[in-house]
């Protein structure tokens, strides 16, 4: 509404509605000055809005100078009102200023007052404003129940939504401003915090009017219309203003931003539950809900849903239809969805779901200019997004990296360094593609609007992306704690190719490791120092340290491991299983890693895998062959003794039976796992696996052990079972010997052990059980007819196609055309 030379164009906000009656009003009202709900702060990059490369939905991302983490966002999409003022002001050349609050005085810490004045000013305010206890009410849910709707939202699209523009221009506003009037005078919806914002708001408008401007458009959220209409004296908003703390410096620029965070409610969305629906109405001239059927057909084609424009035809009629019968000025959204959900999706849900997430909200995705502020590491991003063509997308997208290429491995690296400043740009992924080289990476690429938070904190660190995620990784090595933390850092520089900041880390590995004695903690450190290990050849790094610690490690969990599980409770015991399994194959892949003398992946002797000064260089040391020709046996990275130190202390665990009571021997699940380790690896023959089974499974044995022995044993898998009915037989014989009581208590340790099996294992051991005795050799099979060899030779390409193998073309007759 206008107030002499004042129009207070009140708005809610990102309603399309308000933004066409906004458009309309500036254009029939024509100010001389614009003055929007907004940070102040904002002022000198407003005029950003004018050039082409900022696209909506973008946001006002504010944040404290000297702590990043303090920040806050004001979201824009194209059908917000705010942003339909700004357009309007700086395609007419037109000031246009921000009034609210500065966001400097929302950073600051709150002033520590006098209990007894705070509790003296809260009842002042509880009485003179009516300013409740709790959140403020929601203005439009209390008009909508006064006018006896219990959907705030649908009365909204009825009321304001759903109405064009009439001849008076400032009317719509007039009767927003009446109602929130009436809202106000009852003290519903106050709250301290927003009578010092309209204190602020008559200031700045005060000073608009000092400053000569005649005709002043002031768009604000509709609730603060009723405050701005009367201007109470300058003394009485300065005494309210004056219990402000101090401001604090603040920084502030345009970021990108998504329809999918307008949705959010909480953290830094705007609870718009429809951003996709709300563009739609504020951009389509005419009747909206044909062409947003027409496009949720062609979506629902594109799923492959059998949709027709049959289909779109009856919708619309639906959707009309369900609007007269519920007394509705046009068809809404909640219509529309009926009318997708009935007739496109066929009364499916789960097709309306892919509706709802494609269209009715959406993943757009907003554009900022380069000439808008940023820090440099943000810059730096930018450039190397531009240079790697890894374009920030809202939507998932999924990207498959060959890391034996330039751009892939740049590519890769940069999403590593970003994962290292908190930036989860891109998340590992598993790949569509079946591979075990590690030259291959995939990766889930989903930019969110509050990285920009994020690369504003990491800014401390650097100022391009490699220096930022180095001095990171420095910094979080220095205040580890955990040995498994710093192994998981090293191996993160690795892929990250930190080659400045993994010194640093590794020496405080060392001295961390020097110091840790225990073998649960060196367990879990040791996995993540040998994968890293695999990184090397694909990537070009030099890991002769690496090596040398993860040997270390290595050496220490051989010694200390069977000692550290002995008087294990159940829970430890399942914890230090996993560790085992880890360990067990980071041994692996530590001993496979360095090629033997003399092998044909080193037939002169020697290794030139990690360069000069890598596990074989050429100093005699770290497995290179002494004079003799052998390898040192000292060395600790000498694959063949390291595998063999390994395999005893596995057998030293094995031997580790409770003989006086569970605390004087290793708990069964970790002796029955180190058995079957011994026996995956060779290194036990399968009759002296059935004589352990055989003598755990014995009287002697307490049940719940014999079970753990059990579970840990067929954690591998329980094909074995079916390779030797012996082993079979014995655990039948075991379990139908267990008496009831006892047999009630194991059952839950054997259900779990068994479910762990593959279904197609399951179903053959039920069925060699249920056939009888287990102990009876199986009957002959009888004899198979005669080959029909013009039948298998058909049936040879499509098997071998299965296989993916190149089948042998037989020879053909001498003399027949080929």
């Amino acid at each position: 509404m206008s107030i002499g030379e004042v129009a207070l164009l009140g708005i809610r906000h990102h309603g399309p509605g308000s933004a066409r009656a906004v458009a309309a009003a500036l254009a029939r009202w024509r100010p001389d000055a614009v003055l929007i709900e907004g940070p102040p702060e904002a002022d000198g990059i407003v005029h950003l809005a004018a050039e082409k490369d900022l696209v909506p939905p973008v946001a006002l991302l504010a944040h404290a100078v000297d702590d990043p983490a303090k920040a806050a966002f004001w979201p824009y999409a194209e059908f917000s009102p705010e942003w339909v003022a700004i357009r309007h002001a700086v395609a007419h050349d037109l000031p246009v200023r921000f009034i609210d609050l500065p966001a400097g005085y929302g950073f600051a810490p709150a002033p520590e007052a006098d209990p007894d004045a705070a509790a003296d000013a809260a009842a002042e305010d509880a009485v003179g404003h009516g300013a409740p206890d709790g959140p403020p009410a929601d203005p439009v849910a209390l008009l909508a129940e006064a006018a006896g709707h219990d959907d705030p939202e649908r009365w909204w699209e009825d009321v304001v939504e759903h109405r064009a523009p009439g001849t008076d221009v400032l009317a719509p506003f007039a009767a927003v401003a009446e109602a929130m009037g009436a809202l106000r005078a009852e003290g519903l919806g106050e709250s301290r915090r927003d009578l010092l914002r309209e204190a602020y708001m008559r200031q700045q408008i005060r000073a608009a009017r000092r400053a000569g401007y005649e005709r002043i458009a002031v768009v604000c959220g509709a609730f603060h219309v009723p405050a701005l209409e009367t201007m109470p004296t300058v003394a009485h908003d300065r005494a309210l203003l004056a219990g402000l703390p101090k401001k604090v410096r603040t920084d502030i620029t345009w970021v990108p931003w998504t329809h999918r965070r307008l949705s959010q409610a909480t953290g830094y969305g705007a609870g718009v539950e429809s951003p996709g629906w709300y563009h739609h109405l504020f951009t389509t001239d005419g009747d909206p809900v044909p062409r947003w059927l027409t496009r949720a057909a062609d979506l629902l084609r594109a799923e492959d849903h059998p949709v027709s424009s049959a289909h779109v035809i009856e919708a619309v009629r639906l959707a009309e239809t369900l609007a007269v019968v519920r007394g509705r000025p046009l068809a809404g959204l909640t219509e529309t969805l009926d009318a997708v959900r009935a007739v496109l999706c066929e009364g499916s849900d789960v097709a309306l779901e892919l509706v709802r997430d494609r269209l009715l909200v959406g993943d757009q995705l907003g554009e900022v200019p380069d000439t808008a502020p940023a820090v440099p590491l943000q810059r730096d991003l930018a450039r190397l997004q531009r240079s790697l063509r890894l374009k920030p997308e809202a939507a998932p997208k999924d990207v498959d990296l060959d890391l034996r290429k330039d751009t892939d491995a740049a590519r890769s690296r940069l999403l590593h360094r970003l994962r290292l400043l908190g930036v989860d740009w891109g998340v590992p992924a598993r790949s569509s593609v079946t591979s075990t080289g590690t030259f291959r990476e995939s990766w889930r690429l989903c930019w969110q609007p509050e990285f920009a938070v994020r690369i504003a904190e990491a800014a401390q660190w650097g100022t391009t992306v490699e220096e930022a995620a180095g001095n990171k990784a420095v910094g979080t090595a220095r205040a580890a704690v955990e040995l498994a933390e710093l192994t998981g850092l090293v191996e993160s520089c690795l892929l990250a190719g930190l080659s400045g900041a993994l010194p640093a880390v590794m020496r405080v590995l060392a001295d961390c490791a020097a110091l840790d004695t225990d073998v649960a903690h060196l367990a879990g450190a040791l996995p993540a120092l040998v994968r890293a290990l695999r990184y090397g050849d694909v990537r070009g790094t030099d890991h002769g340290a690496l090596a040398e610690a993860a040997a270390g490690l290595a050496e220490r969990v051989c010694v200390g491991l069977p000692s550290a599980c002995v008087g294990l409770d159940a829970e430890g015991a399942a914890a230090m299983r996993v560790r085992l399994d880890e360990v067990h194959g980071a041994i692996g892949l530590l001993t496979s890693a360095a090629p033997r003398a003399g092998s044909p992946d080193d037939p002169d002797g020697s290794d030139h895998r990690d360069g000069p000064n890598g596990p074989n260089s050429q100093d005699g040391q770290h497995g290179r062959p002494g004079p003799d020709g052998q390898a040192d046996r000292d060395d600790p990275y000498d694959p063949d003794g390291l595998a063999d130190r390994w395999a005893a202390a596995l057998r030293s665990l094995a031997a580790r039976e409770p003989s006086g009571g569970p605390a004087t021997g290793a708990p069964g699940l970790l002796r029955g796992r180190a058995v079957r380790l011994l026996l995956d690896e060779g290194r036990l023959d399968s009759e002296e696996a059935g004589r352990r089974l055989r003598l755990v499974l014995s009287v002697a044995s307490a049940p719940a052990d014999a079970a753990g022995w059990v579970e840990g044993f067929l954690a591998g898998g329980g094909a074995l079972l079916l390779h030797d009915p012996r082993l079979l037989a014995l655990l039948d014989e075991w379990l139908t010997g267990v008496s009831g009581e006892v047999f009630t208590d194991v059952l839950p340790l054997l259900r779990r052990t068994f479910a762990a099996l593959e279904a197609g294992v399951r179903t053959t051991i039920g069925g060699r059980v249920a056939a009888g005795p287990l102990g009876e050799p199986p009957a002959d099979l009888a004899p198979a007819g005669e080959l029909d060899r013009d039948r298998a030779d058909a049936a040879v390409p499509v098997v071998a196609l299965l296989l993916g193998v190149r089948p042998r073309i037989p020879r053909q007759p001498a003399g027949r055309n080929t």
